[in-house]
């Protein structure tokens, strides 16, 4: 099977250049040509389309082939370039290949010229597959980069979120229904809320949530979201489920791959302000070997893949290029907060998948979610209870480091009836709990502390009294692989910043199915 060749010839000879094509031909090429001999035709050429291959002559009439790869360089284009000329001296061709040329064959040698430019194709596909690894590997430290800031950033203010949240929450109950008092506050916990979201969102690019995994569905995930979805999108645009009959289930955080799947959609919406169709498909995958030559941040398996298509405004290749980073929108300012594609980016990666983007200007986008499937059926969800905040009599040793937020956490346990022993660290719990060993019921402890993290803390108790309850609490940790470990066996994890209700819901959770 012949191999398409776009070839650029710089020939003032055409008889010259048919024999280079028919040469070409024998060596298994198929060949789409231009012949050239100015530099205005050069220009032109250039401008045109790009070439898999320059041959030129060295000398003619109106330049030189020195003067068309100084050209050639000077437009940025790294096309191989082959001189191939009946005139061309030992130290001409030295000085050619100083300035650029991949190579040059003498007219009198062409069975040279086949060999030649097979090398130089394999050469420059190995050059551009290496460079595309390089800003792969760039990218990857540029997110990590990000990642990490993002991360700690989110950690710091989900601490004072949490303090904030809880002392409204408190003022809240205490203020006359109905008061201004009462609604000022309410604004306050909003405000809040939409704060704690966003960090959530940080978060969740920094690959730093904690993931309840469970075996998912796509297709159910897809049509429970459909009917808020349409809600949220709008009348003007066509929402069409394109479900895969036979779909494997994978292993995920339900809540984190709704939130992918409507970040999607809200940006398909967006891209559509005068209307338009959106698909939401579901299918089986096997990425292979060449796939991930192609696209290397790829792995070879078996996968499910979600995609969100629009027929919306679309985006060039330098846009595509930034739109996973945190904070980056094309959207005028105050319209959007350039979270959530990069929330989008950091659920999937963490899921260990990976998300691939096609779209042109005026052509609409396609988002490719691409997620490890596995085997089974997919695991039952009960729906929330929504409970009222349990009151209880306990004593709970509350360990928290940030100040703000032990201080609200301790006044909120007292108000619902626990006492609380209250600790600033790690080592001064494990010295109250010594002390109090007999009557301490509950621990709630931060996992990231200085001195003694949350974890080792809980150890030297346990070691103290087998068995005892444990909450831990956490709003960013990098011990991931440890974190993930504990949530699979069933250990209970309150993420900050969290509510009043969810603090004590959390507690009756680990304390009513024992008592």
């Amino acid at each position: 099977m012949s191999t398409p060749l776009r070839l650029l010839l710089i020939e003032d000879s055409e008889d010259d250049a048919l024999l280079l094509l028919r040469e070409l031909t024998r060596g298994g090429y198929n060949i789409s040509h231009q012949r050239v001999d100015t530099p205005a035709a050069l220009t032109a050429a250039l401008d045109t389309q790009e070439w898999d291959l320059v041959i030129s002559d060295h000398a003619m009439p109106h330049f030189t082939g020195t003067d068309a790869l100084t050209l050639l360089r000077a437009k940025g284009s790294e096309t191989p370039f082959i001189f191939v000329s009946g005139t061309l001296g030992e130290e001409t061709a030295v000085a050619a290949l100083k300035v650029g040329a991949q190579d040059y064959v003498m007219k009198t040698n062409l069975k040279r010229l086949v060999p030649a430019v097979q090398r130089e194709l394999r050469e420059v596909s190995d050059r551009r597959e290496r460079r595309k690894l390089e800003n792969h590997v760039m990218e990857l430290q540029k997110f990590e980069a990000i990642g990490r800031l993002a991360g700690g950033i989110a950690h710091d203010f989900n601490n004072v979120l949490g303090a904030i949240m809880g002392w409204a929450e408190l003022a809240y109950d205490e203020a006359p229904p109905g008061s201004r008092m009462q609604d000022r506050l309410q604004k306050i916990r909003d405000q809040a809320a939409g704060a704690a979201r966003l960090t959530a969102q940080l978060l969740a690019f920094a690959r730093k949530q904690v993931l309840q995994r469970k075996r998912v569905n796509l297709n159910v995930l897809v049509e429970e979201g459909t009917a808020l979805l349409r809600r949220v999108i709008g009348a003007q645009i066509d929402v069409r489920i394109v479900p895969a009959a036979d779909l494997r289930v994978t292993i995920v955080d339900r809540a984190q791959i709704e939130q992918v799947l409507m970040n999607l959609c809200l940006n398909a919406r967006d891209a559509m302000p005068r209307g338009g169709m959106l698909i939401i498909e579901t299918q089986n995958v096997e990425i292979d070997e060449d796939f991930c030559r192609s696209h290397s941040y790829a792995r070879p398996g078996s996968y499910v893949l979600l995609s969100v298509s629009d027929t919306g405004f679309g985006m060039d290749a330098a846009t595509i290029q930034h739109i996973f980073e945190p904070f980056f929108t094309t959207k005028e300012l105050g319209k959007g907060t350039g979270l959530g594609l990069a929330t989008v980016y950091g659920v999937v990666k963490q899921h260990d998948g990976f998300v691939y983007v096609y779209s042109e200007p005026d052509k609409g986008t396609s988002f490719h979610i691409y997620l490890p499937a596995d085997s089974g059926e997919a695991d039952r969800i009960d729906a929330p209870l929504d409970e009222p905040i349990r009151k209880g009599t306990e004593t709970i040793l509350l360990c928290e480091d940030h100040d703000g937020l032990r201080q609200t956490a301790q006044e909120i346990l007292q108000v619902h009836g626990y006492t609380v022993i209250a600790a600033a660290n790690g080592l001064e719990a494990v010295q109250l709990f010594k002390a109090n060993a007999d009557r301490i019921d509950l621990v709630i402890v931060d996992i990231v502390m200085p001195g003694l993290a949350g974890p080792d803390a809980y150890a030297r108790m346990s070691a103290i009294r087998p068995g005892l309850d444990v909450i831990f609490t956490t709003g960013y940790t990098s011990e991931t692989a440890r974190l993930v470990a504990m949530v699979d066996r069933g250990v209970a994890l309150l993420q900050k910043p969290y509510s009043p209700k969810s603090l004590t819901r959390m507690i009756g959770t680990v304390r009513d199915p024992k008592h």
